[in-house]
């Protein structure tokens, strides 16, 4: 790799990567895995309706397809631009319902069964009676997080009975530790970063027999639960008179930490529109753990290896070593990544507040520079000549995906709000 990469990378420059071995194509692999997750979410919304009324009667976790008006972005940029609202999901108000909710319902149905409290084809809604609160109270969901897993896995574990249990890594916000003890979930505070934190997730979850660990760093279930996103996001488009095609592709730009939410989202792009799907993934500059493990293979095994903090607003992307097996996934399905500064965050933060009404936490405004930086930028000039050759860039679809926000408290969002408008004057 060239050290022109390397030397932009520890000088925490915003760039794009374009991935080398990225092969768009029909995916057989991605679409049977989310055939299984799509059978896998309609045998949870029984359940899901009944634990949780603001999914509706139909149990489905959905967020809103929302065009970004001009002046958000850049002029310039060409194509449509939709944000994907998964900033105002329900129940946990963050792209990680998606994931950790679908996890732990799973889970409870797959124990369930296990047991013979639920038979194959029975609604799963009766999870939720009280009669079964004594079988789930006897064990635990446990998971390590910076904060957004971490309340999506409490939220719904402590709704179907289980004891929960966060290792919340250093840079986690306070309100998001809060509002899971008033939950009743245990959160046990490391002085360390996301890994180590997960690490001792882990290790401790190993030693108890009726403990279920949500891993991050590895868990397909998690994955396949991020990928059925894609299948909705399709619905959305057509509903709107587009088709996604050769002519007009689609560019999707993912906010990314260890890499499970952004890399199944990515790989259920593939499975539903195939080549004709791009995904990126987003990074801060100080902390882009994708980029440098799919970059370099693994040569450098952290973001600290190549010179720089993991110190970032977005606190949920403050992850200093990738997930091995979403870059496994990753190698030959995404299109690339980059990278963005903190200032960035609170630049659009503000625009979709002032200009979308949108509530965004930091980190889910980080996604909003892709169509800028793809499109215009000169570090993706080759990506553009190689995948979009022939293609009326007019004709570009974006989807910048809205991460969290919904839950944030009015004194914190006020606080992100006001540092944002400090930072414009500057």
């Amino acid at each position: 790799m060239s050290d022109a990469l390397l030397e932009a990378l520890g000088a925490a420059r915003p760039l794009v990567w374009s991935n080398p071995d990225y092969r768009p194509a029909e995916d057989p692999q991605a679409q049977a895995e989310l055939k299984i997750a799509l059978a896998d979410w309609d045998a949870a919304a029984g359940l899901l309706a009944a634990l949780f009324p603001e999914t509706g009667p139909e149990g489905r976790i959905r967020s809103r397809l929302v065009p970004v008006p001009q002046g958000v972005l850049p002029a310039g940029v060409p194509g449509s631009v939709f944000m994907k609202a998964d900033n105002d999901l329900p129940v946990a108000g963050s792209v990680k319902a998606r994931g950790g909710l679908f996890e732990v319902v799973t889970t409870a149905i797959a124990q369930a069964r296990e047991a013979g409290l639920l038979a194959e084809g029975e609604d799963a809604a009766k999870l939720a009676s009280p009669e079964l609160r004594d079988f789930f109270r006897a064990r635990t969901m446990s998971v390590g997080s910076t904060g957004n897993l971490g309340l999506s896995v409490g939220i719904t574990a402590r709704a179907l009975g289980y004891r929960a249990v966060v290792h919340m890594s250093a840079d986690a916000k306070a309100w998001k530790v809060k509002r899971l003890t008033d939950l009743g979930v245990s959160v046990i505070q490391h002085a360390s970063d996301y890994t180590a934190a997960v690490a001792a997730a882990r290790d401790a979850a190993a030693l108890d027999p009726l403990c279920h660990f949500v891993d991050d760093e590895d868990s397909p279930t998690l994955f396949r639960g991020y990928s059925a996103s894609a299948a909705e996001l399709a619905e959305e488009l057509a509903a709107q008179g587009i088709e996604i095609g050769p002519e007009r592709p689609l560019m999707v730009y993912l906010p990314c930490g260890v890499g499970g939410a952004p890399g199944g989202t990515a790989q259920g792009l593939r499975a539903v529109f195939g080549a004709n799907a791009h995904g990126f993934f987003c990074e801060p500059v100080q902390a882009p753990s994708g980029l440098v493990r799919l970059a370099y293979k693994g040569k450098y095994k952290t973001v600290y290896d190549v010179g720089l903090t993991n110190k970032t607003e977005a606190d949920g992307m403050a992850v200093a070593t990738f997930s091995d097996f979403v870059a496994g996934r990753m190698e030959e399905r995404l299109a690339g990544a980059f990278t963005v500064g903190d200032d960035t965050l609170f630049t659009y933060l503000l625009k979709a507040h002032d200009q979308m009404g949108e509530k965004l936490e930091p980190s889910a405004a980080s996604a909003f520079r892709g169509p800028e930086m793809v499109m215009l930028s000169d570090d993706a000039a080759g990506f553009r000549a190689q995948h979009l050759a022939g293609v009326d860039p007019a004709q570009v679809v974006h989807v910048v995906w809205a991460t969290g926000g919904r839950f944030v408290p009015e004194a914190q969002y006020s606080a992100f709000v006001t540092e944002a408008r400090k930072l414009a004057l500057v």
